[in-house]
């Protein structure tokens, strides 16, 4: 994109599951652009997802944690971004639960906090784009027909969400108080290529390679709205590059499934049965149902998801199932993908 030539965007969280996908969009829509990677490489960071650039003329890494102050000053000192972008983040509902909150308040809060500072005395930022959740929003009863605005008050049910949502009313203060170049977006649950997997996409697909059973929370009724990760990311670009500062977007592709579907759908690519599911002691707090309005989005920067579930669906499982390296690469890295799952042997 025009916007983007000869420009720097310092994207914090790059080696993650959406953060990779959106430099590699990046990288290819806006070739001139510089694209510095900020980020701390946790258990769900992975430079494996972006092997294919790490050559590229004008892509640059810094190893660094949004919770250091100090880095992340001088990283905006050396590098004079344009263009920001936050999806570093702990986002792991059962892991701010069974582990604690410390390291979302640290990273969802304080990085947050401080890559605004930064933000507030670095005269080159145009733009800012905040990544967050609608689980900030809380949960929608299961036989209501409303649907998540960027009007709805937030009310958020575990940990992780009330982090985010700290997060996010810190980016309108400073927007409100000292004009900083803030949009916030909200987004339905992601899938695709590079998710890590403790996710419940990636999590069945691993389950199923390994010939095991699904573990499903509950009666497996939640539901959730998904959306292709290629989707948010051109979401996230239009975002930064003409979205309103002040305001917040919400991003959803209108496709409401239970986990029971999700389940339902991988088993029948892996010719299993619902024999293969086990349920499993439901998670505290765990929202019901998530569902996203995207007619702001639509209507203000001219935005629509590409690609059906159906679509997207089998790209993602063909991708999973031909990257088995990749999965074994980041279990021998990382152990078990989600421990908080109690399931039988």
């Amino acid at each position: 994109m025009k916007e983007f030539q000869n420009k720097t965007i310092l994207v914090f969280g790059g080696a993650g599951f959406i953060g990779s996908n959106f430099i590699r969009k990046i990288a290819t829509e806006s070739p001139t652009a510089r694209i510095v990677n900020f980020d701390k490489l946790t258990y769900s960071g992975n430079l494996q997802n972006l092997t294919d650039l790490k050559n590229k003329k004008g892509y640059v890494f810094v190893r660094g944690d949004i919770a250091d102050k100090r880095l992340v000053d001088e990283t905006f000192k050396t590098y004079k971004p344009s263009y920001v972008i936050n999806f570093a983040a702990e986002t792991h509902v059962d892991r701010s639960i069974h582990v604690g909150a410390k390291e979302f308040i640290s990273t969802n809060v304080l990085g947050v906090f401080n890559i605004l500072e930064a933000i507030k005395t670095a005269p080159t930022v145009k733009k800012y784009v905040q990544v967050s959740t609608d689980e900030v929003y809380g949960s929608l009863p299961l036989d209501s027909k409303d649907k998540f605005r960027e009007t709805t008050a937030f009310a958020p049910n575990v940990p992780y969400a009330a982090t985010k949502a700290a997060g996010d009313h810190l980016c309108h203060a400073y927007f409100n108080t000292w004009k900083v170049p803030v949009v916030v977006t909200h987004c339905s649950n992601n899938y695709g290529p590079y998710q890590y997997p403790e996710k419940l996409i990636p999590f069945f697909i691993t389950r199923m390679l390994e010939h095991k059973k699904l573990p499903v929370y509950g009666d497996g009724k939640n539901v959730r709205d998904w959306i292709f990760v290629e989707d948010h990311c051109a979401a996230l670009i239009l975002c930064l590059s003409k979205g309103v500062s002040g305001q917040t977007y919400n991003i959803g592709a209108d496709q409401e499934m239970s986990n029971l579907d999700i389940a339902a759908k991988i088993l029948k690519k892996f010719g299993r049965t619902r024999s293969d599911i086990e349920f499993v002691t439901d998670r505290p707090g765990h929202d019901r149902r998530y569902a996203i309005d995207p007619a702001k989005i639509k209507a203000e920067l001219g935005w629509k998801p590409a690609y059906t579930f159906s679509q997207a669906f089998e790209l993602t499982l063909e991708w999973y199932i031909g990257h088995e390296k990749w999965i074994k690469d980041i279990r021998v890295k990382t152990g078990s993908f989600n421990p908080h799952i109690k399931t039988k042997k």
